[in-house]
């Protein structure tokens, strides 16, 4: 999604007066010729109407947070958001943000200096401690970076920074803006993936799957380290051989040595949720899906589909990767520099022990078991993976 389609996508752009000098703002003032100064933008209500309208705000308040997902019920993974954007110009149909978001203008926060500044108060309290920081909660990460720029501009801040690593999560392909960039493999720039049919179906204005592998390859030719998010895989009639398919695919742009983590989850939501999606996406059969409500209020598939579809793609990856037994993809492993860390997303202690074998104790424990993986596989870069005891007693 290049500049020229992205000036064309917004019928507004503005910048905040107090940005005018960013970084953020100078960066799209080369390419947008539309773009205005304002004092205060306005509230656009609806989130697909907000997708119209991209404005460079200030920092309001704090904006390092922990995923808004956690839940003590399931084993989480304690990863912690940074708030750089809101919204984005894609189009999925399961995303949450139809449901979320109060003012849906597409959002950018321009001052990179004040968002790092609360990073580096917040990491520093904890200097034995890993920090994984993502952009991706509210909106991608990438999907405006050919006109802002703000991820590139983050990926300099975090290559300074001791203990902390910045993951970029994307469904776009629009990577070439940060491939020269200097990131000392302190930035995992992350892929939500799924088979072509549910992109094509579910993910709409997304880069098509081999968009993605094209940018995911260019990536890791870059040096960056890569995750990837199988997450959410969805059921239909031909999953399976397309999910095999999938990961095949994901594999021959990629080896394990250059993925830090991948993640696996299932579909998906709140129950208020499908009527807006019924609303939004009147073609698509999500809403209408047998599920049941989970502890943490979300609607998923029944757990026998759910293990069954989590099995499969596990013993693809296990197969692709030549690893030995599906217990040796298990956090709770030795790490190997041949075996990214796994985990599941959002999901309880026993769909963990159904499928591995084992499960972390809690969300503490897997919060180390990354960064302990992390050090045992790439010692150059994460050089303080701090204590189990350490990561149970902290916050």
């Amino acid at each position: 999604m290049g500049i020229k389609d992205m000036t064309k996508r917004y019928q507004s752009i503005s910048i905040n007066n107090s940005q005018a000098s960013s970084e953020t703002a100078v960066q799209m003032a080369k390419s947008q010729d539309k773009a205005s100064l304002t004092s205060d933008q306005s509230i656009i209500s609806n989130y697909r109407e907000g997708k119209q309208h991209l404005a460079v705000v200030e920092k309001k308040g704090e904006v390092m947070d922990t995923c808004a997902t956690i839940h003590d019920d399931y084993v989480c993974c304690n990863v912690k958001v940074l708030k750089s954007v809101s919204n984005c110009p894609f189009d999925c149909s399961y995303c949450f943000l139809q449901n979320y978001l109060n003012d849906g203008t597409t959002k950018v926060v321009g001052d990179i200096q004040s968002m790092m500044a609360e990073v580096h108060s917040k990491i520093s309290a904890e200097p034995w401690r890993l920090f994984r920081i993502g952009t991706w909660e509210l909106g991608d990460s990438l999907a405006l970076e050919d006109i802002t720029k703000q991820g590139a501009q983050l990926i300099c801040e975090f290559a300074k920074l001791p203990n902390a690593l910045l993951e970029l999560k994307t469904k776009s392909d629009c990577v070439d803006p940060i491939l020269h960039c200097d990131h000392q493999q302190k930035t995992v720039v992350s892929w939500s993936m799924n088979s072509s049919h549910i992109i094509d179906t579910e993910e709409h204005k997304t880069a098509s799957l081999d968009q993605r592998l094209a940018a995911m390859k260019k990536v890791g030719n870059a040096g960056y380290l890569i995750g990837i998010h199988l997450d959410p895989m969805i059921y239909y009639e031909s999953w399976k051989e397309d999910y095999t398919h999938l990961i095949e695919s994901i594999f021959s742009v990629v080896v394990p040595e250059q993925i830090a983590w991948i993640s696996l989850g299932s579909l998906r939501f709140n129950p208020e949720m499908a009527s807006k999606m019924m609303a939004n996406f009147p073609a698509s059969s999500l809403p209408y899906e047998a599920m049941k409500t989970g502890p943490d209020g979300k609607m998923r598939y029944v757990k026998p589909l759910r293990l069954e579809m989590y099995r499969h793609v596990i013993s693809e990856l296990c197969r692709v990767m030549n690893i030995p037994s599906i217990e040796s993809l298990s956090p709770l492993a030795t790490p190997s520099i041949q075996t990214p860390l796994f985990y599941f997303c959002m999901e309880r202690w026993d769909i963990w022990d159904k499928v591995l074998g084992s499960h972390p104790s809690s969300i503490q424990h897997l919060d180390y078991l990354f960064a302990r993986s992390l050090h045992g596989r790439y010692p150059d870069i994460i050089q303080t993976p701090g204590s189990l005891e350490q990561y149970l007693t902290a916050n």
